[in-house]
């Protein structure tokens, strides 16, 4: 059983254009045998893209994520002062607090990151399935 930490975007995809996720990361998603993981920072990118008008979906905010919660079973991953406190080991070529969150949360966690961002894939030290 693999413990996968969906990347923003792919939660995104997954909801709204699935048709962009690879045969392997989709087989991967809806496997029984997988755990999903969710990151409320992934919650407030998402937030964040509603209030930038770059995400466009009918509804609130609020109840547009409420119902992304609900379609699939994710564990909530916490975020927690160990995670923050690893922050500083990931020198990373961006400075995107979110994107250093999640590789920090995958890491403490042990959780696998699915994404698609080639800086992230790029990292060594914590698991990754990548969408390409």
């Amino acid at each position: 059983m693999k413990k996968l930490l969906l990347d923003t975007h792919i939660w995104i995809w997954s909801l709204l254009d699935p048709k962009r996720l690879k045969p392997r990361v989709m087989s991967a998603l809806k496997s029984r045998d997988n755990e999903l993981w969710l990151s409320p920072i992934s919650v407030w990118e998402v937030l964040t893209l509603f209030e930038k008008g770059r995400l466009g979906v009918k509804g609130s905010p609020e109840e547009w994520v409420e119902s992304a919660l609900g379609v699939a079973a994710f564990n909530e991953a916490p975020l927690s002062n160990e995670i923050v406190l690893d922050l500083p080991k990931w020198r990373m070529e961006h400075r995107d607090p979110a994107d250093r969150l999640l590789v920090s949360t995958a890491r403490v966690l042990d959780l696998t990151l699915v994404t698609a961002d080639e800086r992230l894939l790029a990292l060594s030290g914590v698991k990754l399935l990548a969408n390409r």
